[in-house]
């Protein structure tokens, strides 16, 4: 597929606060407008979420592109509230019925922000690779973390992957980089900046690039490897569609994960990391750790349930996690 390309039944709007409600699905054209951010990652991940509603329920699905604040700006994240600026935009057009679903990475919804109670995740896709690779510039010889020399240049958005890299390798330096992928990877390869650059597989994975790269021994984010598709409660008929979707096992890993994450009431600069799984045994595990911004200390914790008390199990570990100190490292590090 050429990712820089326009697909079929695609298309682009800018959403505005008032906008006038669409035709509700099935009352209109009888198709579904699945909305999702403008970036060639997010657009593959709505095709591919399309395509699959499409296959099981002959139903039309035309992806339509949302611009968000989040996009347009390039500062820091933090400067517009966090990672709740991808967010915004689609859920006012999914509350006005200018699209009907949408399509969220879940590591980009904010444990810290209530949802709005109209919505609800009616979806999680079956999850991809969870793991963070460190990725290094084709002309170099280096090809793995361990060859980088001291005071090496590191690029990640991710204060999670720079306070776990600060216990691996605090010799270091991890700077701020954000942009799509393919941005990401131009800066790497012009050599003129970072000696090497840290992402998610699973982008890797879902553009259909082909990279060498060393798989990192960190906690992936809460959520990595997940989309979640989003609908009004409201439409119960969508909800129901969607749901065909739906990966039991990834659901109940998501439960535990993002209970967790709402306990410890973290915010968009606080370096969490939280990986649920089905375990051999069939027993649900939970990890979880709360570093400093440097990744000089943490608290670490890790459970088992069984799969069906995810949220059970995610209430344990985040009150682990706060008697044994999280509140103390999160509230010290700026909002």
């Amino acid at each position: 597929m050429d990712h820089g390309a326009s697909c079929a039944g695609e298309k682009e709007m800018s959403v505005r606060g008032d906008g006038e409600p669409g035709s509700s699905w099935g009352a209109g054209g009888g198709g579904l407008r699945l909305g999702t951010r403008t970036s060639p990652l997010a657009m593959v991940q709505a095709n591919g979420v399309a395509a699959r509603l499409r296959e099981l329920a002959d139903v039309p699905v035309e992806v339509v592109g949302v611009q968000t604040s989040g996009d347009r700006h390039q500062g820091h994240l933090g400067e517009l509230g966090g990672k709740g600026a991808f967010m915004r935009e689609i859920d006012r057009a999914l509350l006005t019925r200018q699209i009907d679903v949408a399509v969220h990475c879940l590591k980009d919804v904010p444990g810290d922000v209530p949802r709005p109670g109209e919505l609800v995740f009616a979806a999680y896709v079956e999850r991809d690779d969870t793991s963070d690779v460190m990725l290094f510039p084709v002309a170099s010889d280096v090809q793995c973390m361990a060859d980088l020399a001291p005071g090496a240049l590191v690029g990640t958005s991710a204060v999670r992957r720079r306070a776990q890299l600060g216990r691996i390798r605090p010799d270091l330096r991890v700077e701020y980089l954000r942009g799509n992928v393919n941005s990401r990877l131009g800066r790497l390869d012009a050599g003129e900046e970072f000696d090497a650059i840290v992402l998610a597989r699973a982008s890797l994975d879902r553009l259909g690039i082909e990279r060498h790269g060393e798989s990192l021994d960190i906690v992936p984010a809460v959520g990595s490897g997940v989309l979640a598709v989003d609908c009004r409660r409201a439409d119960p008929d969508i909800v129901e569609l969607v749901r065909l979707l739906d990966d039991k096992e990834t659901r109940q890993c998501v439960a535990a994960e993002r209970t967790m994450l709402h306990g410890l009431q973290g915010h968009c600069n606080s370096p969490i990391a939280g990986h649920a799984r089905i375990e051999r045994g069939g027993q649900l595990s939970l990890r979880g750790m709360v570093f400093t911004r440097d990744g000089s200390q943490f608290v670490h914790s890790q459970e088992w349930a069984s799969p069906d008390k995810g949220e059970d199990l995610g209430t344990y570990v985040s009150g682990d996690l706060l008697r044994k100190g999280a509140r103390d490292l999160i509230d010290r590090i700026p909002h």
